[in-house]
C-alpha cells in the first residue's frame, strides 16, 4: 500500500508519547505490533510517500483505522487561533502527528506503566514484559512478541513483574492484570460509556489516577476531548496559558492539540 504523506509523518508518531511498540529501524523503515500483527512502514522522499508492507485488504481492515486515516487532521490544523502564536507554532511543528487507535489493554499497562518513567525506560519495561510472556511472531527482521493478555500478565510472580523493570508499579499491573482477566472490568463494555462515566470506570483501578486515565481515554478510545497534563503540558501551560489552555475552542479535538503541544514543548524547550 502506498500513502501520500499529507497530514501524515511516521517519525513524529513514532515519538509524539502515545505509543510505545512503534521503533525506526537501522534502514530508516519503522516497524510496531498491534494484534499480533506486524507492520513495516518505508518512507519514499522522491514520491513524498509512505509504503505500507501490508496488502490493501489488511491496510482498510486494520491499519486505516489504526491511524485514524478518514479523519481531517489538516482541517482542524487550520482552524487553530491565529493570534495564539505558540499553538500556531506547535501545530506546524507537530503536523503529521495522528491520533492512534490502540488497544485498550495495552494502554492500559503501558501508561500505568509511564508514571515517573522516561520515554526510553517506559519502551525497556514494556518490551520486557512482551518478551516473557508475549506470543511470538515470525517478522522479516526475526522474532517479535506480542502485547501479552491481561491473563497471561495475571500469571506472572511478583519476582517475574519485577524483572521487567517495573518497580513500585508492578502492583498496579498485577492489579490490572487480576480485574481484567477476571470481568471485574470489562474494558471493550466501558467503550460504549460516556466520557465522564469512562474516566470515573477507570480511576476505579489500582494506580490509576487522572492523568493515567486521561491518556487511556485519549490513546484507546479515541475520547478526542481528553486533553492529558504531564509534566510537559504543565509546563507550557505555565509558560503560555496562566488562565488556563483554552479546550471549549477546541471542542471534539482538544486532545489532538495537546499532542501538539507536548510534542513541541519536549523536542524544543531547551533549545
Amino acid at each position: 500500500m502506498i500513502i501520500d504523506a499529507g497530514s501524515f509523518d511516521i517519525a513524529k508518531i513514532a515519538e509524539s508519547g502515545q505509543c510505545f511498540r512503534m521503533t525506526r529501524n537501522e534502514d530508516g523503515t519503522y516497524g510496531l505490533i498491534y494484534k499480533g500483527r506486524y507492520l513495516e512502514i518505508s518512507y519514499d522522499e522522491y514520491s513524498r510517500s509512505y509504503e505500507f508492507d501490508c496488502s490493501l485488504d489488511e491496510y482498510e481492515k486494520i491499519w486505516k483505522d489504526y491511524f485514524d486515516m478518514s479523519f481531517d487532521y489538516a482541517g482542524i490544523e487550520s482552524a487553530v487561533d491565529g493570534n495564539d502564536k505558540f499553538l500556531v507554532n506547535a501545530v506546524k511543528y507537530g503536523s503529521g502527528i495522528r491520533i492512534l487507535k490502540q488497544e485498550p489493554w495495552e494502554m492500559l499497562v503501558s501508561f500505568i506503566i509511564s508514571q515517573r518513567k522516561s520515554i526510553p525506560a517506559i519502551r525497556t519495561s514494556i518490551e520486557k514484559l512482551c518478551m516473557l510472556c508475549g506470543e511470538p511472531i515470525e517478522t522479516k527482521r526475526g522474532i517479535k512478541y506480542a502485547f501479552p493478555s491481561a491473563e497471561k500478565v495475571a500469571e506472572l510472580s511478583d519476582e517475574e513483574l519485577l524483572s521487567c523493570s517495573l518497580g513500585y508499579r508492578s502492583k498496579y499491573i498485577a492489579s490490572a492484570a487480576d480485574a481484567v482477566a477476571t470481568g471485574k472490568i470489562d474494558l471493550n463494555a466501558i467503550s460504549l460509556l460516556t466520557d465522564t462515566e469512562l474516566r470515573d470506570e477507570l480511576l476505579k483501578l489500582y494506580g490509576v489516577g487522572i492523568k493515567v486515565a486521561s491518556c487511556i481515554m485519549l490513546f484507546a478510545y479515541h475520547r478526542l476531548d481528553s486533553f492529558p497534563e504531564d509534566v510537559w503540558i504543565k509546563r507550557a501551560i505555565q509558560n503560555e496559558y496562566p488562565d488556563g489552555f483554552p479546550e471549549e475552542m477546541y471542542r471534539g479535538y482538544a486532545g489532538i492539540m495537546q499532542q501538539y503541544i507536548f510534542f513541541y514543548i519536549r523536542n524544543t524547550y531547551k533549545k
